[in-house]
């Protein structure tokens, strides 16, 4: 499936984006890092079905402009809250965060409780993911470190929102409250060979607290999957997303 973008011009920057579908609620796909928007290819005809649902790239992604300013979590958000506005796509919304994008719709959420009706969390980072960096093994660390090296030389990607994520989690912490909304987690089955043992269990703790955030939540393992289920098992990942907007509407009742 070709994903057909338009622009948006937001204060920041222009944005690629796309709208499909025609119906309630309102569902906003946030990518992981630098993750652009093919990434939805194999959920996004099925979800448009029912629902009205924008996906976009970010600042820096694809098409989308550079961007001018950190990337931290508060300039996503409102930079996002500002592209829905310009598009006249109005909450309350459905986020569907994967990975990285999973830190943006819960600062969304905390920041803008009445303009979210539920999330649902997919291969979600947590705020706590953030220290199983230190059961990395030396030569992973290097290498990262390099990479950080070489990406300051490039004067748009000293912005690039990887080198804010403790910022976002900062601004995470300082917001205690996170709305009674409907949450959906879903985690990958299939075990990352790169990740020590020790890590792996750490990081599916984190996964079964982000439970925790609602007393309507869900957990959903995708067995046949690591960290992109919305490739590998679309189903799981179509059906999850169906099931909270239902809860959503019938809430709404």
């Amino acid at each position: 499936m070709k994903i057909e973008k338009y622009k948006v011009e937001t204060p920041q920057g222009t944005l690629q984006y796309n709208i499909s579908g025609n119906g309630k609620p309102n569902i906003v796909l946030i990518n992981g890092g630098s993750g652009p928007i093919e990434g939805w290819m194999k959920i996004l005809p099925a979800i448009s079905e029912s629902s009205s649902v924008f996906s976009y790239n970010r600042l820096g992604v694809a098409g989308s402009d550079k961007p001018k300013e950190n990337q931290d979590g508060i300039n996503i958000v409102n930079t996002l809250r500002e592209a829905l506005t310009l598009v006249g796509f109005k909450p309350p919304f459905l986020l569907v965060g994967h990975s990285l994008g999973g830190l943006y719709a819960n600062l969304y959420a905390r920041l803008y409780p009445n303009e979210v009706a539920g999330i649902v969390f997919l291969e979600s980072s947590h705020p706590k993911d953030i220290s199983l960096n230190e059961y990395q093994g030396k030569a992973v660390k290097i290498i990262n470190k390099i990479f950080k090296m070489f990406d300051s030389l490039s004067s748009h990607k000293q912005f690039n929102e990887v080198n804010f994520v403790k910022k976002t989690i900062n601004q995470i912490h300082q917001i205690n409250d996170f709305p009674d909304i409907p949450v959906f987690v879903i985690t990958g089955g299939q075990e990352n060979r790169m990740m020590p043992e020790e890590a792996r269990k750490k990081r599916l703790e984190n996964q079964l607290e982000l439970l925790s955030l609602s007393r309507n939540s869900r957990h959903i393992v995708a067995e046949k999957s690591g960290h992109f289920p919305q490739l590998t098992e679309p189903t799981v990942v179509i059906d999850s997303i169906k099931d909270c907007a239902e809860k959503i509407t019938n809430h709404s009742q």
